[in-house]
Parts: C-alpha cells; sequence; structure tokens
C-alpha cells in the first residue's frame, strides 16, 4: 500500500471515529437533560469529568503494563522534558478550554432556547477556518461549501422562531468561540505529543475545576449524585472518556475544520435522540436541515486539487 492509500485509509478511519464521537455527544443531551433536573452544573461537570479522567486512568495503566518503554501516566523517559511539557500544557490547555466552555452552556440554556443554542453552538465549524485565515493558510473550496451547507442545515434544524439575542445567546456564542479553540489547540498539540494522555490530563483538569466551582457556588449531596448514575456513567465514560479521547485521536489524520464539520453532526443526532427517546416529532424544515448537515460533510471529502501551492487548514 503506496502513502497514499495508507492517509486515505486513515482518513476514513478518523472520519468514522469522529461520526461516531458526534452520535455519542448528541444521545449525551438526554444525560445531561436528567442530571441537571437533579444536580447543579458544577457538580453535574465535576461527576463526570473526573469519572472520565479515572476510567482513562485505568486504561493507561493497562497499556503501559504492556508496553513497559512507556512511563506510567505521563508515558515518557525522564530525559525527554520537552515532549512532557508538550503534554502537560496541551492537556492544562484543553481542560481550562473545556471547563469554561461547558459553564458558559450550561448557564446560556437556563435563558434561550435549545433551538437557538444548537444552532449558536454548531457555528464553531465556521468559526475554526475563518480563524486559519489570520495565520495565513489556504482553505479550499471544498470546505466553503461544505461550511454554508451544515450552517444553513443547522439553521433549519434548530431555529423554530425569529432569531434574537439575550443573554443567554451570548453566552452560548462565547461558548461556541471557546469550543472552535479547543479544536484549533487539539489540532496543534495532536502531532506532536499523545493524544490519550493529553485527553487524560484534559478530563482531569476540567473535573478540579468544576469541583472546585462545585463547592464555592453549590451544596452537592452524595445521596442525589448517587441516584444520577446512569446519566453520570453515560456523561463521564462515553461522551467524555470515550468520545473526547476519539477526538483527539481521530484529529492527527485530518484537518480542523473537516473534523468540526464531522463533529456537527452531533446536531443530527441530538434531534434523533429526542425523537427516539422523548418522541419528539422532526418536522420536514428539520428533516431538509439534517439532509444539507450530511451533504456538508460528504463534500469537504472530495480532494479538489489545487493549482496554487499554499498552507492549508
Amino acid at each position: 500500500m503506496d502513502n497514499n492509500s495508507k492517509h486515505t485509509s486513515k482518513s476514513i478511519k478518523s472520519s468514522l471515529m469522529l461520526l461516531l464521537t458526534s452520535f455519542i455527544w448528541g444521545f449525551a443531551f438526554v444525560s445531561q437533560r436528567v442530571g441537571l433536573a437533579t444536580m447543579g452544573m458544577h457538580t453535574f461537570n465535576a461527576t463526570r469529568f473526573l469519572l472520565a479522567a479515572f476510567v482513562l486512568l485505568l486504561f493507561i495503566l493497562f497499556t503501559d503494563i504492556k508496553d513497559k518503554k512507556k512511563a506510567i501516566v505521563i508515558g515518557y523517559t525522564k530525559n525527554n522534558k520537552k515532549q512532557r511539557r508538550n503534554l502537560i500544557t496541551a492537556g492544562t490547555i484543553c481542560g481550562v478550554i473545556l471547563a469554561i466552555a461547558n459553564t458558559l452552556q450550561m448557564a446560556g440554556l437556563q435563558f434561550t432556547t435549545i433551538g437557538k443554542a444548537g444552532f449558536i453552538t454548531v457555528l464553531y465549524i465556521i468559526i475554526v477556518p475563518l480563524t486559519g485565515i489570520f495565520f495565513k493558510k489556504h482553505i479550499n473550496l471544498s470546505v466553503w461549501v461544505s461550511v454554508m451547507l451544515a450552517l444553513g442545515g443547522s439553521y433549519l434544524l434548530f431555529i423554530q422562531e425569529g432569531f434574537s439575542i439575550n443573554k443567554g445567546d451570548l453566552l452560548i456564542l462565547g461558548c461556541a468561540f471557546l469550543f472552535a479553540a479547543h479544536i484549533m489547540v487539539i489540532d496543534h498539540y495532536t502531532k506532536i505529543t499523545d493524544s490519550v494522555r493529553m485527553a487524560f490530563i484534559q478530563f482531569f483538569v476540567c473535573g478540579v475545576i468544576s469541583m472546585i466551582a462545585m463547592f464555592i457556588f453549590e451544596q452537592p449531596d452524595i445521596k442525589v449524585i448517587l441516584s444520577a448514575w446512569l446519566p453520570i456513567a453515560y456523561a463521564g465514560v462515553l461522551s467524555s472518556g470515550v468520545a473526547y479521547t476519539f477526538q483527539f485521536i481521530a484529529q492527527k489524520n485530518l484537518s480542523a475544520p473537516v473534523a468540526s464539520l464531522i463533529m456537527s453532526m452531533e446536531s443530527v443526532f441530538a434531534v434523533l435522540a429526542g425523537w427516539i427517546i422523548f418522541q419528539e416529532s422532526l418536522s420536514v424544515k428539520e428533516i431538509l436541515g439534517c439532509v444539507l448537515i450530511f451533504f456538508g460533510i460528504l463534500i469537504v471529502q472530495i480532494p479538489f486539487k489545487n493549482k496554487k501551492i499554499s498552507k492549508q487548514i
């Protein structure tokens, strides 16, 4: 198999991995709705991300036993300080961004509708490629076409009434920018450090920040937390531990705009989750929105050739 075939194979596998990630995140709205009905947002975030860190730590320890060449947890030799520094820096930055983004999203949902929140959050699919312009990176036409289709599809899928800006909308918009920054940070660091260990540090940092906020702003009750073990387990093990780790691994072989477009399928799966679990019906407009997002993701995979040689994002 030549290098081009290997690259294509890795891209397809990574795309499927991100599609599964989107599926898990889409259905995570159900666990969040159930969990937040019984506890504060900081309590929910603290328990889910610390659980994710614990599960991923067990996986790291298990793989390190099989591969004794790697140092436990950090995963690098003591002499390679630069790699360890990159790992800790990347994981910490991602953890801080994730903690703030999740807090803004949950706070914003108290003041705006689910429809507006979904549309505004998915704006990260256009923020990511636009950010690349400031770094003088060339963006393929297929990416722009896909962004427009996915953005239009998101509008049809979520917006049910006249679009207006309020406090909740602005909080969700801040969340969208943070998710875009999160994707860009991963895109940079995942090429030069261990993705799984970076994800572990991210979960731990995010969990600790949420736990501090939990004790400051809320009154956590262990009985309430234990009674909500199922939504916490889904959000912690699948939505956080599995899905975010898949994102880190998959972005090694995909550009940031392509990755963000595939992950925007989260919005489609969220609607499907509502339909399957809460018997929420889909209108013709919402179905059309799903179709547009799907075609946007397909188009971005078309390998248009550039006549001009330039750095691509």
